[in-house]
């Protein structure tokens, strides 16, 4: 099924939707809010949460952890990305730094084994965005902005995500979109002041009448990123509307999207690391700033590999990561005496084609020879301004003398399609001198992952600003062990891959919650069942071919080894799974202004893409050998108290969990490259949060604190039982003081971590940092607005990931990090 949305239909929809008057009778909207003066009026979140929950309640009434970011703190905090914006909701630990895309988040301790978000789903207006959210290198972030469109964003953490989301056991991000409640709307300008990136946004909404309301919003962008790396990365936007029929007793909403974006992918730094693995040391390679520079570079773009159909083609690194997605939707509510029934429905279309670089080793670039196995071989620029020119200095190039071992990857996602539907029925009941709500669904959903895999291995060397190049190795007898700078037009064995899979999940569930006085006792229950359906193939070893790529009749030794994926190597998955989800819950308003809650929960996540290729699934039928692999249990309990008076709100949550999972992980070998292991593990949890926030008069201070102490308790290698999971920090935090006028607004967000460690083994560790992000609005006239953004002021080295997992012999590593300093402006006109 393909659903064919042209951007020119549904720009042509908004604008008939512009040329038609916000309102008929001026009259009757007289106490309808503006978008200035909605943007002006007192941003509280403590009221009702919707999200993840059977009937939307008021936060003190839910046996839940929730949070909102509404449109203010996100125009404020004036992220890049998501991942970068997320790092503001409490609970949610995300390692952003990586691009626009490719985000990867966790929560509350659950381990985050490989990358995406496996226990946290991401949604847009109540459905997943993709029912799996850790697809390699297409994660739910792929397919989602946060731009005006969005009036807020909300989350829930554990609890009821359980049972009403499939797959989602750790929580659920919302974005929640505007629907036209209030009248017109604005227009964006805005700039990166120290790096190149321009954005135009907009958004518009209204009545057409007493009962009919619209939204359409969107933006473009253009620009190198935050990164220097010396051409244009980031071109794209998207457009989205919605048009709503209120009636008597409820609504109906049609809604859509178009999506066509292009970003690069930030994946893997080198950086030097000095001292012991408890207390390193890391520092910049000299010519190359871990913070602001990347390995992609103007001087590295088309590589040659062979494509699906084993036929030769190339695909330009510079094209980065380019997703694409049109979108439709319908959403209800009514009621039909005294049951209330709601529907979601999305069908999804959406495809991606993601090409990039994957640094897999570091060292010494006086090493490479031996490494292309021809000690004593010399080397020569092979692309760049000395293209052709030997390296004379090894030991001192570009100051560093470091080189990288590179996969430039090309994934083409021919389809991620998906289509999502839940049907809710609800009634409440007078039962017992108290409300006995009870509700029951059913979703499904059917998800595609539809693509085909390239890697090659490529020699480049260490230079900042976009100026790293490819370099070839030479034999002594002068003939030439790479190509262009390739190694291989190989990769790693097993790396050239077509998935052509589809996944179907059917989910009845319902809950049942007593409400007497200040007591409400809940429970639901979920039953989630899933088909996984299709074909996998890979190379093998011998499954190359010899092509003269330059046509000089000299065939070099990476010419002889162009892998592809013979078509009689087929593997069959066909494989079902089957598991329950529940949770009890107990809340007790204690007054008017303080409640408290307990939760016991169970859920679980689905093994879905990261099982192709393992051993859990048999070669010859695709049944799963290891049934419990077929999905991940997670249980949950928690313990809250939430107070809301005057201006003042705190919510205090104490959480366990306990999880077994199958996963694919990046590690390091023996000798220090990258390699994807299978791992099947047992990991415990537990730990206190706290979101507080407090106003007085022009004042306003939010925050937020998360302390964990989590531990491996099983593992394939015996000798991980007992320690912490990579990357989980003991304590992670956020605060955000601001003052707001009518003429200005300042403030500042504040976001920190103690040290984790590199990788499972608990030896080599990241540092603790703190970064410092201020901001200031000012208002010159009515419905202007200008506003300055400084992400990272102080320009902290924020390692979010690192590959060794003990201190590197070379003194030096592959890592990420968050983005140095950052300066952005922007100019927004409200009508």
């Amino acid at each position: 099924m393909k659903l064919r949305v042209s951007i020119a239909a549904l720009c042509g929809a908004a604008i008939s939707a512009l040329a038609v008057p916000a309102y008929a009778d001026e009259s009757k909207d007289g106490d309808r809010l503006t978008a200035w003066e909605a943007s002006r009026a007192p941003q509280d979140d403590s009221g009702m949460i919707a999200t993840g929950v059977a009937r939307a309640r008021d936060r003190l009434d839910s046996a839940t952890s929730t949070s909102s970011l509404l449109e203010g703190d996100i125009t404020r905090i004036a992220p890049t990305s998501l991942s970068e914006l997320f790092r503001n909701i409490p609970g949610v630990r995300s390692e952003a730094g990586v691009g626009t895309t490719n985000g990867s988040y966790t929560i509350r301790g659950l381990p985050l084994v490989s990358s995406g978000a496996k226990y946290l789903q991401l949604q847009e207006d109540g459905l997943p965005v993709l029912e799996f959210g850790d697809f390699l290198a297409l994660t739910a972030d792929t397919f989602t902005r946060a731009d005006l469109n969005v009036d807020q964003i909300e989350s829930i953490r554990g609890g009821s995500a359980s049972t009403f989301a499939s797959n989602a056991p750790g929580g659920v991000i919302n974005l929640i979109s505007k629907t036209g409640e209030v009248e017109g709307g604005s227009i964006m300008a805005s700039a990166g002041l120290n790096y190149e990136g321009y954005r135009s946004d907009f958004d518009y909404g209204g009545h057409l009448s007493d009962t009919v309301r619209f939204h359409v919003g969107g933006f473009y962008r253009e620009g190198n990123g935050p990164r220097h790396i010396g051409y244009t990365a980031d071109r794209g936007g998207q457009i989205k509307f919605n048009v709503t029929k209120d009636f008597t007793g409820g609504y109906i909403r049609f809604y859509g999207k178009v999506l066509d974006d292009r970003n690069a992918m930030y994946l893997g730094t080198p950086i030097s690391v000095t001292g012991t693995n408890s207390d390193p040391h890391y520092h910049d390679l000299t010519g190359f700033s871990a913070n602001s520079d990347s390995l992609l570079s103007r001087y590295i773009a088309d590589s040659p590999v062979m494509d699906e159909n084993n036929r030769l083609t190339q695909f330009n690194v510079h094209d980065g990561l380019h997703a694409l997605s049109k979108a439709f939707g319908l959403e209800t509510k009514f009621s039909i005496g005294e049951w209330s029934i709601s529907e979601r429905m999305r069908y999804a279309d959406q495809s991606a084609d993601a090409s990039f670089l994957f640094p897999i080793a570091i060292g010494p670039i006086i090493t490479a020879p031996a490494l292309a196995g021809a000690p004593g071989g010399s080397l020569v620029y092979a692309s760049g301004p000395l293209k052709g020119q030997n390296i004379t200095n090894p030991t001192t190039i570009n100051g560093n003398g470091i080189a990288v071992l590179t996969n430039p990857i090309h994934i083409k996602f021919r389809s991620a399609n998906n289509f999502t539907n839940d049907l809710r029925v609800g009634r409440v009941w007078n039962f017992g001198g108290g409300d006995l709500t009870t509700t029951a669904g059913l979703y499904t959903s059917r998800q595609e992952f539809h693509s085909d895999q390239a890697v090659a291995d490529a020699l480049q060397d260490v230079r900042g600003d976009g100026g790293s190049a490819l370099f070839d190795v030479v034999k002594a007898d002068g003939k030439s062990v790479t190509q262009g700078g390739f190694l291989d037009f190989a990769g790693p064995v097993g790396s050239h891959v077509s998935r052509d899979v589809d996944y179907t999940v059917i989910a009845p569930y319902g809950s049942v919650n007593f409400h007497r006085g200040k007591l409400a006792l809940g429970a639901s229950v979920r039953v989630d069942t899933g088909k996984v359906e299709g074909t996998i193939r890979a190379n093998g070893p011998t499954d190359m071919q010899t092509i003269d790529i330059n046509g000089d009749g000299i065939i070099s030794d990476a010419e002889r080894t162009f892998a592809f994926v013979p078509f009689s190597r087929d593997m069959p998955v066909n494989y079902r799974y089957h598991y329950v989800s529940y949770s009890f819950s107990t809340n007790y308003r204690w007054s008017e202004s303080l409640s408290s809650f307990a939760r016991y929960s169970r859920g679980a996540r689905a093994g879905a893409e990261r099982l192709l290729f393992s051993p859990a699934i048999s070669r010859v039928d695709g049944s799963l050998l290891n049934k419990k692999a077929g999905y991940d249990p997670v249980k949950q309990a928690e313990v809250g108290l939430k107070y809301r008076n005057n201006g003042v709100f705190f919510n205090l949550t104490g959480f366990w969990a306990k999880v077994r999972e199958t996963n694919t992980q990046l590690q390091p070998d023996a000798n220090g490259f990258t390699t994807q292991q299978l791992v099947s593990r047992g990991y415990r949890a537990y730990g206190g949060e706290i979101e507080g926030g407090i106003r007085r008069g022009h004042f306003n201070l939010t925050g937020n604190a998360t302390v964990t102490n989590a531990k491996i308790t099983a593992a394939e290698n015996p000798a991980l039982v007992g320690n912490k999971p990579r990357h989980q920090a003991a304590l992670i935090y956020q605060i955000m003081p601001q003052y707001d006028t009518e003429r200005f607004t300042i403030g500042a967000d504040v976001i920190g971590t103690t040290s984790s460690y590199t990788q499972d083994i608990n030896e080599l560790k990241m540092p603790a940092y703190t970064t410092v992000g201020a901001f200031v609005q000012i208002r010159p006239i009515e419905r202007v607005e200008l506003s300055f953004n400084v992400n990272n002021l102080f320009d902290v080295k924020a390692l979010t990931d690192v590959s060794a997992a003990s201190m590197p012999a070379n003194g030096v590593t592959l890592a990420q990090t968050l983005y140095g300093r950052t300066i952005s402006t922007a100019l927004r006109f409200y009508f």
